[in-house]
């Protein structure tokens, strides 16, 4: 299977608005952390605080890669749909426990996120390998 030059310039297209998409996201995160925590009356949250590091980390550096380099081939709807639940579940869960840190209380439920994440993360891996082998 040939890519033509057409599907390598809407790929990098779209990982590139992908990864604006996720700076904003990013920058949001930080800001509402920010200000949770300047509310929060001295009490800080490790996960409150570092919410943003996952739309960054996971966000912007993949789909800036995808953009710059011409050889990889930007994911199917099903491959940037499963990672893009993967990456806005885990932020969601480490913006909810962040929030109950501060209130200052505790909650079992919270691994659900961690484990929802997690099997997100690995299902979009496993996904872009098969789209990545096909021919």
């Amino acid at each position: 299977m040939t890519l033509s030059t057409l599907d390598i310039k809407n790929g990098a297209q779209k990982a590139r608005r992908a990864s604006l998409i996720y700076l904003f996201v990013s920058l949001f995160c930080a800001l509402f952390g920010g200000v949770y925590e300047a509310f929060g009356h001295g009490v800080l949250s490790f996960h409150m605080t570092y919410a943003f590091g996952f739309p960054l980390v996971l966000g912007v550096l993949p789909f800036m890669t995808v953009a710059v380099k011409p050889n990889f081939k930007y994911p199917s709807h099903l491959v940037a749909g499963c990672y893009h639940m993967a990456i806005a579940t885990a932020t969601v869960g480490s913006i909810l426990q962040g929030v109950l840190d501060i209130y200052g209380t505790t909650n079992d439920l919270m691994l659900v996120y961690i484990f929802a994440s997690g099997v997100l993360f690995i299902s979009s891996a496993v996904l872009y390998a098969v789209q990545l082998n096909k021919k």
